[in-house]
């Protein structure tokens, strides 16, 4: 397994309602995305900047390159194009992070 982070950015004023999207977030979606090898997808607001963080971790044979060939991935994100920066393709902008620092959980 690995993990994984980056950066996206929020239109100001749209937090409710990209929470809310993701509370709603379609089933097909989901499974596209643990059968990519996505697992623990979280996405973190920092409300000053409407900076989107988001940590993943994924298998070590994921398939995640493929994502964006697919329908529903393509569906939502011309959904979320209007809360969000996206490229013109509408994919959103995303800036890849870089890890400095890990604290594991130590085995008790």
């Amino acid at each position: 397994m690995e993990t994984i982070a980056f950066r996206m950015t929020l239109n100001p004023g749209m937090r409710e309602e990209y929470a809310r999207r993701h509370r709603e977030i379609w089933p097909e979606l989901v499974d596209a995305l643990h059968e990519a090898g996505v697992h623990d997808y979280r996405i973190f607001l920092d409300e000053a900047s409407d900076a989107l963080f988001a940590v993943l971790t994924r298998t070590d044979h994921h398939t995640m390159d493929a994502l964006p060939d697919l329908p529903v991935m393509r569906k939502w994100w011309d959904m979320m194009a209007d809360i969000m920066q996206t490229a013109p393709d509408r994919t959103p902008f995303q800036q890849t992070l870089v890890p400095v620092f890990e604290l594991l959980a130590a085995n008790y």
